[in-house]
């Protein structure tokens, strides 16, 4: 899931493409253990970054790193423990992912089958679309969380059915022929979801509970639903100026097979585990389901390479909550982060990576920074345009506020004149000035990603 902020103080997500980069750091005692060097880098986020949550590292059946940070509760000052229960936002993919391919072992789909089969109400322009195409995010169908309706307030409180989610996307164009492009979309894990409920006769969080939570032994596991009570849940936040915010309400009807399963630390850990056995899922599902589609894109997961290593992963966004799971299965090695606080877990995945491989990490320092004479932020005001994105930095009332199109804004605070900083997701925009007001450039840097670049198209 990718959060979209209902205020400045709220984060926005850049999905970022992967990419061998030399990161800033600071020295990590030589003669401390591995284990010490991946905590010293999870408690500098936590100490500089503001993380909370729970880390596990692991490598040949060895775990490294099996520790909690911060609180699961502000406000009754209670402690993260190993056994805390996290939302996982879009790391929930995976396993709607393997639903699908166990009921295609069944014989009781084809992945070539047109999804539309399974859901009378398709409109007509989803006709040609198959289940493998909704699998990889090549359906072109566009993602609901860009429907004005669901970034109204109303729009995540009031609860819906998977059709009815699914179908705020109905009067929209599709973004492309189907299987042509790749971009990532929600509303087709939704429609996955709903083709799990209507092959199996199982409700989809009753499916994920006793085809694959029970068969590993992942009883801390399951459909959250805030109504009911569960022990252990870890309570969501924000962070703006300088202080922790409850986290929005999103009834978590709406996320569904997109987003919405929580877990732990050691149950995640079961679940990497068993992706090297047969347990769930064949050695033919498994192939297919880690063979990149396109965009180094398999089926629920991405392939993109970490601390350059082969990695199967994929990193979950909702409201209070930031995850990342990293496998990597030529090295028997994994990095799970479970954060509740909206933050970049993916910089926390990649610096213990890097730890653990050897590797240059990323380790944040603190951040200050300065005031300027806000009539400079005129001159950087436009649209930017990057490989992946156009941003939008924008002057409001003397606050210089920066996010991608169609997307409320963060403020960013100057670093020094040309550089800002926004706190939320660890993100440093750079301007670079040309020859003229057309040539000025934006850099940007989100804690261990890469570097993105983009120019100014206009002001």
């Amino acid at each position: 899931m990718k959060i979209y902020p209902s205020s400045k103080c709220t984060v926005f997500a850049l999905t970022l493409v992967l990419l061998a980069i030399t990161t800033p750091s600071f020295a990590i005692d030589n003669s401390s253990t591995l284990s010490e060097k991946l905590d010293t880098v999870a408690t500098a986020f936590q100490n500089n970054r503001h993380f909370m949550g729970t880390i596990l590292v692991a490598q040949n059946n060895h775990i490294l790193l099996k520790k909690a940070y911060g609180m699961a509760d502000l406000e009754w000052n209670t402690p993260n423990t190993i056994d805390a229960k996290f939302r996982l936002g879009s790391i929930t993919k995976q396993f709607t992912a393997a639903a699908i391919l166990q009921l295609a072992e069944q014989h009781k789909l084809s992945l070539s089958d047109p999804a539309c089969q399974y859901f009378d109400a398709c409109p007509k322009t989803w006709q040609k679309i198959t289940i493998r195409q909704l699998l990889s995010h090549t359906s072109g169908i566009p993602s609901y969380i860009d429907d004005k309706k669901f970034l109204q307030p109303a729009g995540k409180r009031i609860p819906k059915t998977p059709a009815e989610t699914l179908l705020l996307s109905k009067n929209k164009p599709l973004d492309f022929k189907p299987g042509t492009q790749w971009k990532y979309s929600n509303s087709g894990y939704i429609f996955l979801g709903i083709i799990i409920e209507k092959v199996s006769g199982e409700k989809y969080a009753d499916y994920i509970k006793s085809h694959i939570f029970k068969p590993l032994s992942m009883s801390d596991s399951g459909y959250d639903r805030t109504e009911e009570v569960l022990y252990h849940r870890a309570s969501g936040y924000r962070r703006c100026a300088d202080q922790f915010y409850n986290a929005d309400y999103i009834d978590m009807s709406i996320p569904f097979a997109a987003g919405a399963l929580y877990s732990t630390i050691e149950d995640l850990y079961k679940w990497d585990q068993s992706l090297y056995t047969n347990k769930v899922l064949s050695l033919d599902s498994r192939q297919e389901m880690f063979t990149p589609v396109m965009n180094n894109y398999g089926y629920g997961v991405d392939l993109t390479p970490i601390a350059n290593h082969t990695q199967t992963g994929h990193g979950g966004s909702i409201e209070g909550f930031n995850t990342y799971i990293a496998r990597f299965p030529k090295d028997d090695t994994v990095v799970i982060v479970l954060s509740n606080v909206e933050m970049d877990s993916r910089s926390i995945t990649i610096s213990l990576a890097d730890t653990v491989f050897g590797e240059q990490a990323y380790i944040p320092t603190v951040i200050k920074t300065i005031s300027i004479d806000p009539i400079l932020y005129k001159r950087y005001v436009g649209a930017y345009k990057t490989k992946d994105f156009l941003i939008e930095v924008v002057d409001q009332n003397g606050h210089l506020m920066i996010g991608p199109q169609d997307q409320p804004k963060l403020e960013a605070l100057p670093l020094s004149t040309t550089q800002f900083y926004t706190e939320q997701l660890d993100i440093t925009f750079t301007f670079i000035p040309g020859k003229d007001e057309k040539t000025m450039k934006i850099k940007v840097q989100q804690g261990a990603n890469p570097v993105m670049e983009g120019k100014r198209i206009h002001k």
